[in-house]
């Protein structure tokens, strides 16, 4: 007798659970739940996009003002406007730019 109960209540608690798992499964398919899926991983990219984009810039900026540097272009030109910058540093025109993030320590 208590192993036909046994074995009753356990039919019954794997119907209860593969029921609610099926229900789940089915509500994550419904058009609402996969529009707000495909909503939330938009955000989620155009965040990813927009951090990207803002470490070009700065990668950019830092370049630019290296390459400036370099070629004497950032110093202020003389008030009479014949003075040639001074001698061109070639070490920042050899170097390639690499981001800070993706050099080793000992590559400095």
């Amino acid at each position: 007798m208590f192993r036909r109960a046994f074995w009753f209540t356990t039919g019954v608690a794997a119907g209860v659970w593969a029921t609610t798992k099926v229900n789940r499964t089915l509500n994550k398919l419904t058009p609402e739940s996969l529009a707000l899926q495909a909503a939330d991983r938009a955000v989620l990219a155009g965040r990813r996009v927009k951090l990207f984009a803002l470490d070009v810039r700065e990668g950019m900026a830092h370049r630019e003002a290296a390459l400036k540097d370099a070629l004497g272009l950032s110093v202020a030109p003389a008030a009479d406007g014949r003075d040639l910058p001074g001698q061109r540093r070639l070490i920042a025109l050899e170097q390639p730019h690499t981001h800070h993030s993706l050099t080793r320590k000992e590559d400095h």
